[in-house]
This record gives C-alpha cells, structure tokens and sequence, in this order.
C-alpha cells in the first residue's frame, strides 16, 4: 500500500530491503488487526489483549534485542515498526514500547544470564507481558527524588513505596521496579506481580490512550529474593539506558501519528467542496498542507539519522532529545491542523484525527516533558544545567 505522502518524498531510498520488509509487515499488521478497531476500543477504553500474540507472532516483541527468541533487528527497522504501528494507535506503539524497549531492554541490559534465559524468551513470544515500574506519584521528571526503598532481610529485598503512570502494570506478569536501597543507591528488581503486597490499579478518567492501560501502583512490604534484582543494575543510569530505547521508538511514532493525520488532510482536501470547488485548490490549504508534509518529512530524516547513529553505537542522549522533542510537538501541531482543515468532521471518528491529537498528548508527557528535554539539549549546548 503506497500512502500519498511517500508519493512525494522517496525515504524509501534511504532504507535497505530488510528494513522497508519490517516495514510492509508492520503496516499490514496495524491496517488489518489495529485499525478496524481503534476508534471502537478508544471510545470504550477497551485494551484489545488478543492483539499481543499477533505482534509477538510479527516479531514486534524486543525484536531490537539479540537473541533470546527476539529477531535481533537493526535501529532502523524497529523504528519503521513503531512508526507504523502507531500510525494506527498511539497505545499500541505504548504497548510494543514498555513490553520491549523498557521491560525487555531492562532484562537484557543489566540482568543476569539465568534471568534473561527465563524471562526474555517468554516476553518476546507474549506469553509473559511486563511493566517498567519508575514514575512515582510526586512527578516522573525527577527520578532522583525516588520515594520507594528496598531494604535487606535477610537473603530477601523488602520494597516499599508507590508508582504512577505505569503501563500495562494491571495485566503484567511481571514488574521491573526501581527502588533506593538503604545507601540511597537506585536498584532495579524483577518483581512477579502475584507478589503479596503488589496492587495495581488502573487510572481512570484518561483523555488519552483511552484503549491503552496506565495505572497506580503500591508496593507493601513486597518481598522478593536476591536472585530478584537486576545484578548490573546500579543508579539512575540503569532505568535511564531502558528510556533512552523507549525515547527512541517515540520519535518514529509520533511521525506515525502524524502521516495518519496528513494522510486524512490530504485527502479530504481533494473531496471536500466549499464554494463549488475541492477546498485542496486553495492556496491557504495547498499552503498548510505543504507546511505539515515538510515538518514531516524533516522528523522522518531525524529519525533515519538517530537511527544510523545507533546502529554505530554513537547516538548520544541529548540526540535522543532532540528526536523526542521535535516529533511529538511537531506530530501535535500537524495534527491540529489537520483537523482545522477537515472542519466540523474532524472532531468526529470519521477520522483519526482527535484521536491521535488527544494521545500525542500523554505521548509528549511520557518519557520526558518537552521542557525536560529541552533542558537536556541546553545542557549539551552550554555545558551548565539547568534544571534545578
């Protein structure tokens, strides 16, 4: 299926075949299995769990992690998957992001063979789904100000404490969550979430991510033993490296969400007639298409280019920020253009277009505020912080 934006702009020929055979793959999964539901399930808030087993099947699952089970794919191609999987539904990108880029990476980067043998394998084939469990109740963009303990007893870990905003937490097999130990160290665990004192709660009232699952966690006197905790897993580096995975696949959907909306504007453009002609023959239309299909298309090269930086090991986190800030405001903004030009119509699920506004919404909060971020890329620029 050629889209009309890629009738303009060939990005095809930046990519190799491998990559474009992830993305045919992806697309076709979300425009038969995602689409035809997602403005049902939005309106429901009804979070389609039959959909895991056709993404693990696809080898959308940690497909960016090496063996395990997991496809081992390049930076590239998992960020083609991201982008079109949430061209469909933002939750879905959510989806593939928390089970794979923090969850998953979270096991594969800093736990011990016998924990990546038993856990990974299970994840990637969708049979054990997990949840990153770091933001706390007070604001997820100090982590430094973690509330949650893990304190020794005996050969166990005792956690206590509260999280907010942790996706898919309700439905998780497993939790990896991050406490203080009682040297103030930042440790991460793998908690099953049948534990005694681990309640999830899902957060009602969402505006956003209606078909996605976010909830409230509390962490009672959680007892889990040593073997539990991630063993290379030491400060707020380790959760951080898991973010930096989940920011990655970010700036390649929320281009996703916006080529959706684009699309929808571009051909409503051409069918919708005001004052006897296509509203697409105007110049102020052809003007404001124009601008999104450029902003567009320049978050597309970021993303490429993050994308080859990765694969040679040389992306950095303050690059990531860059990507992360400019696909979701720039996502944002063609989105509400887009429903400007689709007028009355646009607010109905006709078309995406509300739908993929509201949830680049908590997309532009999670994993970092565009302040945060901008913060980080002026701390790059100057060499002086700024966020205290």
């Amino acid at each position: 299926m050629t889209l009309i934006v890629e009738t303009v702009f060939d990005l095809d020929a930046l990519l190799t075949d491998e990559e474009r055979a992830w993305r045919d793959k992806a697309r076709a999964f979300a425009t038969e299995s995602i689409l035809p539901v997602a403005e049902v399930d939005f309106e429901n808030k009804h979070f389609r769990r039959e959909l895991i087993g056709g993404l693990a099947a696809q080898g959308f699952l940690g497909m960016h992690i090496k063996g395990y089970g997991c496809a081992g794919a390049g930076a590239v191609s998992y960020g083609l998957v991201c982008h079109e999987i949430e061209a469909a539904d933002s939750g879905w990108r959510t989806f593939v992001s928390v089970q794979g880029s923090l969850a998953m990476s979270a096991i594969a980067k800093h736990g011990s063979e016998e924990q990546k043998q038993e856990w990974l394998p299970r994840m990637a084939a969708g049979e054990a789904i997990g949840c990153f469990a770091l933001t706390e109740p007070q604001g997820g963009s100090d982590p430094a100000a973690m509330t949650a303990t893990a304190r020794r007893d005996g050969d166990d870990w005792v956690i206590d404490g509260a999280k907010r905003w942790i996706g898919l937490a309700s439905i998780a097999d497993l939790a990896i969550v991050w406490a203080k130990d009682e040297e103030g160290v930042v440790r991460g665990f793998i908690v099953p979430t049948q534990t005694s004192g681990f309640e999830a709660t899902p957060i009602a009232g969402k505006w956003a991510m209606r078909s996605s699952i976010q909830c409230d966690i509390r962490l009672d006197g959680v007892r889990v033993p040593a073997s539990a905790q991630l063993p290379n897993a030491r400060g707020l580096s380790a959760p951080f490296a898991c973010l930096n995975e989940a920011r990655f696949g970010i700036v390649w959907g929320a281009m996703g969400a916006a080529r959706s909306c684009l699309e929808a504007a571009v051909q409503r453009s051409r069918t919708r007639e005001v004052f006897g002609a296509p509203i697409g023959s105007r110049q102020l239309v052809q003007a404001k298409l124009a601008d999104m299909f450029v902003e567009y298309e320049k978050g597309m090269l970021t993303a490429v280019h993050l994308g080859r930086l990765k694969e040679r090991g040389a992306l950095t986190p303050a690059q990531i920020s860059v990507g992360k800030l400019n696909s979701v405001r720039e996502a944002l903004e063609i989105a509400h253009t887009s429903r400007a030009l689709l007028a009355g119509d646009g607010i109905t699920d006709e078309f995406p277009v509300m739908r993929h506004a509201a949830n680049l919404e908590a997309v532009r909060t999670y994993e970092g505020t565009d302040e945060i971020h901008q913060l980080v890329i002026g701390r790059e620029l100057t060499g002086l912080g700024a966020f205290a």
